[in-house]
């Protein structure tokens, strides 16, 4: 399931020395973007990286403590018609108690001039979601696909979603990104989503933004993004000569074998040299290149930052 990558266009968004401080902690700093119109861009990062606050101020549901948003061309905190150019549906998002489907379908044209009420049916359909149940006895897959339906059927200019798959099992993820392939295509616009499942929707993105403690560390195309680094692996001693001297970005170390993520081109010379030395060479994944940024370096190899590989083995999601 992939898309076709659109032209470049004018920026959606655009953010300039973005800051957001709550009391004495920095959740964005200094952040400068811009996601071009018509893409899907993909908001990556480890929990607490920022991702939810940089959403948020895309919505206009606070300002910056320092720099400048603007979404179209405008300030979405203070200007109204930006505001409701923008859906955003959080992982958390909350309904009226006594609210049930009937309700939020209802209520939801009143806040997006072009919500399509065919979409949504479809849409329910699509996730058999129930009408007759209260929203607040949703389980969280439930509550997932209703924030998509939402998402999808509001044809906002600006689609934010914040991880849009809790709880959703891999059937109805597929759902998810079929749906989403196929709205885009009928009805392009901009969409901004968190993810952790990056392998899942590597394919769907077009730009990917890594957050790390609030700080933007890669901003690129996904083509870009995937010709950043490479990963080296074989027995521990070929490789740590191979990338003695290399920006290693994290390191995985298994018995007496190791792999490492390498921040560069992959060069013809270089898989020479590793295939000499006994090892073997390869684009790294998105997945690996996000894992690989935030981490700690290991202790008694120089060069090496490797606490990844902890946690890669013990299944943190990036």
């Amino acid at each position: 399931m992939t898309r076709q990558t659109p032209l470049a266009a004018a920026p959606a968004v655009r953010l300039r020395g973005v800051g957001r401080r709550f009391r004495r902690t920095d959740a964005l700093s200094d952040v400068t973007l811009e996601v071009p119109e018509g893409v899907v861009c993909g908001l990556l990062g480890r929990n607490g990286a920022g991702k939810t606050t940089l959403m948020s101020l895309l919505a206009g549901h606070g300002q910056p403590s320092s720099g400048s948003v603007e979404v179209f061309g405008a300030d979405p905190f203070t200007h109204a018609p930006t505001t409701s150019a923008v859906s955003f549906v959080r992982d958390d998002q909350r309904y009226p108690d006594d609210f049930r489907l009937p309700h939020l379908l209802a209520v939801a044209p009143r806040f997006h001039a072009a919500w399509s009420t065919e979409r949504a049916a479809e849409l329910v359909d699509a996730f058999r979601l129930p009408g007759r149940t209260d929203v607040k006895k949703y389980s969280r897959g439930q509550l997932s696909a209703l924030g998509i339906v939402l998402g999808l059927a509001s044809r906002a200019p600006l689609t934010v979603f914040d991880e849009p798959y809790l709880g959703l099992d891999a059937g109805a993820r597929q759902v998810f990104y079929r749906q989403l392939v196929t709205d885009l295509a009928e009805h392009p616009r901009t969409v901004v989503v968190s993810t952790h499942l990056v392998d899942e929707m590597e394919a769907l993105l077009d730009r990917v933004v890594v957050l790390e403690g609030g700080r933007v560390v890669r901003d690129s195309t996904v083509d870009e993004a995937r010709a950043a680094a490479y990963t080296v692996s074989g027995p521990a001693a070929a490789v740590d000569a191979l990338t003695a001297r290399l920006p290693v970005l994290a390191s995985h170390r298994l018995g007496g074998l190791r792999s490492a993520t390498v921040e560069g081109e992959l060069t013809d010379e270089v898989d020479d040299a590793a295939r000499r030395a006994g090892a073997q060479t390869g684009p790294a994944s998105l997945q690996e290149l996000v894992l690989a940024h935030g981490v700690e370096p290991e202790v008694g190899v120089p060069g090496v930052p490797a606490s990844a590989a902890a946690r890669a083995s013990e299944g943190v999601p990036a």
